[in-house]
C-alpha cells in the first residue's frame, strides 16, 4: 500500500484529510461543528476556478456550496450534496484512532469513512478530474455540503433549504449517499442503488412517579414504569410491510439467489448486508438513550429514552398510534425529531444513467432498487420539488460487513472502492 500521500489517488487523499476535521455531532444542538470541514472544501473548490457560497445560521454549523456550469444550459440542474458531520466514536472502542484518517490493510479507516466523507471526496475529485481536463460537465451541477444530517438536518440542510433556496435554482434531481454500493447473493455480485428512504420519528418517553428514598417499598416508581414500557417497544416484532421498491427488491434477489423464500429469508442471502435490507422491510423501533436518577438511594420522580422510530413512507401516524398502546397510557411520548419517507419509481433518465455508468466500470453486473432504512438531506431537497437519490458507488469486498460500519466501531472502507466509485461518479457527471 502507498505510504506517501504522492502516491495515494486523490480521492483517498480528500477523505482522509476530511476525516481528521473531528466533526462530531452529539445530536440536539451538541457539536463540534463543520466550519474547519467547510473551509477546507471551500478552498478545494476554490482551486478549482469556483466560487463557494457559506451559510451559518448558526455559529460553527457551516453549509457551503458551489454552482459548476455545465455544456447544456436547457437541461435541469442536478444536485450532488454530502454532509460534513458524522456521529460521535469512542476512541477507546476503537483499534485505531477514528480521527487520524489511518491507511492500513488496503482500508482507510476513521469516522466519516463511509458515511459520508468517503462520498464527499467522491464528489469533489470527479468534478476535479472534469475541470482539469478542460471539460465541463453535460449540465449544471450544484455542489452542496451540509451541516447536521447526523440530527436529521434540523441545524443544516432544512435551514438551507429555508433560507437558501435560490442555491438550488433549476434543480429538479439530487444524488447523495448510501447507494450504488455493491453486496453478493450466492456467488453474484450485485450493485444496489437507493430510491427511496424511511421516514424518521425521533420520540422521547417519559414516566413519571413520586420522589422517595431507595429503601421504601414504593410501586410508583418511574424507572420500573419506563423500563417496561421501553422493554415492550424495544421487543417488538414489526410486520412486514412491503412496498414497490421493497417487491422490486426482494424480486431481483429471489433471482439472483434462485430461491422463493420468504422476505426476511431472502434478506438473508445478502450476506454482511442482511441487517440493512430486513429494516427496508418493516418498521423499527430501536431505544437509544436512557436517563433518570441522581443518587443511588434516591427514587427519581421521572425517566426518560430515547427511541429512534423508522416507519415505511406514509405510515408515521400509524405506527405512533401502535406505540402508544405498546407503551400504555401512562407514559409520555414527545416527538422530538419528525421527517418524511420517500419513495421514487426505479425508472427514467437519471436512473438508467447511473445503471449504465455502474455496468461500463462492471459490465453484466445487476442492478436493485432498495429503500433505505436511515435518512439523507435529499429530505429537505424534497420539499424544493427535487428528487433525491443514494448513488455512492462503491465495488465491495464480499466479506467486508459494510453496512455494519455505518455508525459502527472501526469504520473503514477499501482503498481500491474510493477510486473505483470516483471512476464511475465521473463518467455519471460527464454523460447526463
Amino acid at each position: 500500500m502507498p505510504s506517501h500521500d504522492s502516491e495515494l489517488p486523490e480521492v483517498v487523499r480528500i477523505a482522509r484529510d476530511l476525516i481528521r476535521f473531528d466533526t462530531s455531532n452529539f445530536g440536539g444542538g451538541d457539536a463540534r461543528g463543520e466550519r474547519e470541514a467547510a473551509e477546507y472544501v471551500a478552498d478545494y473548490l476554490r482551486e478549482l476556478g469556483l466560487e463557494p457560497e457559506f451559510y451559518e445560521p448558526i455559529p460553527r454549523r457551516t453549509n457551503v456550496m458551489a454552482r459548476v456550469a455545465g455544456r447544456n444550459a436547457d437541461k435541469p440542474a442536478l444536485v450532488l450534496h454530502g454532509h460534513l458531520d458524522v456521529v460521535p466514536a469512542m476512541a477507546q472502542d476503537w483499534s485505531v484512532d477514528p480521527f487520524a484518517g489511518e491507511i492500513r490493510d488496503g482500508m482507510l479507516w476513521g469516522r466519516g469513512a463511509v458515511d459520508m466523507k468517503d462520498m464527499d471526496a467522491m464528489i469533489l475529485t470527479s468534478v476535479a478530474e472534469i475541470l482539469r481536463a478542460g471539460e465541463r460537465p453535460e449540465r449544471d451541477l450544484i455542489l452542496v455540503f451540509f451541516a447536521d444530517e447526523e440530527n436529521g438536518g434540523v441545524e443544516g440542510s432544512h435551514l438551507v433549504v429555508q433560507d437558501r433556496p435560490e442555491w438550488f435554482a433549476g434543480a429538479t434531481e439530487a444524488i447523495s449517499e448510501v447507494g450504488g454500493y455493491s453486496i453478493v447473493v450466492g456467488d453474484r455480485r450485485a450493485y444496489l442503488l437507493q430510491v427511496g428512504e424511511k421516514a424518521l420519528i425521533w420520540i422521547r418517553l417519559r414516566a413519571r412517579g413520586r420522589a422517595g428514598h431507595g429503601s421504601r417499598v414504593h410501586p410508583d416508581n418511574a424507572v420500573t414504569r419506563l423500563a417496561e414500557a421501553v422493554a415492550a417497544l424495544g421487543r417488538t416484532e414489526w410486520p412486514i410491510r412491503l412496498t414497490a421498491t421493497t417487491e422490486a427488491m426482494l424480486a431481483g434477489l429471489a433471482e439472483l439467489s434462485g430461491s422463493d423464500a420468504d422476505p426476511d429469508d431472502l434478506a438473508r442471502t445478502t450476506g454482511p448486508a442482511e441487517g440493512f435490507i430486513r429494516s427496508t422491510l418493516r418498521t423499527t423501533s430501536n431505544p437509544t438513550g436512557l436517563t433518570a436518577g441522581y443518587k443511588h438511594n434516591v427514587i427519581p420522580d421521572a425517566a426518560e429514552a430515547l427511541i429512534d422510530v423508522r416507519t415505511l413512507p406514509g405510515a408515521e401516524d400509524a405506527a405512533l398510534e401502535d406505540i402508544r398502546r405498546i407503551i400504555g397510557d401512562d407514559v409520555e411520548i414527545e416527538i422530538v425529531v419528525r421527517d418524511i419517507g420517500l419513495e421514487v419509481p426505479f425508472e427514467g433518465d437519471l436512473v438508467d444513467a447511473m445503471v449504465a455508468a455502474l455496468d461500463r466500470e462492471d459490465p453484466g453486473v445487476p442492478v436493485i432498487p432498495y429503500l433505505m432504512g436511515g435518512g439523507t438531506d435529499n429530505k429537505a431537497l424534497a420539499g424544493l420539488g427535487i428528487t433525491g437519490y443514494g448513488f455512492a458507488p462503491l465495488r465491495l469486498p464480499e466479506d467486508l460487513d459494510f453496512t455494519g460500519m455505518f455508525h459502527g466501531v472501526d469504520e473503514r472502507v477499501p482503498v481500491e472502492a474510493l477510486v473505483f466509485g470516483q471512476r464511475v461518479l465521473t463518467d455519471l457527471l460527464r454523460t447526463y
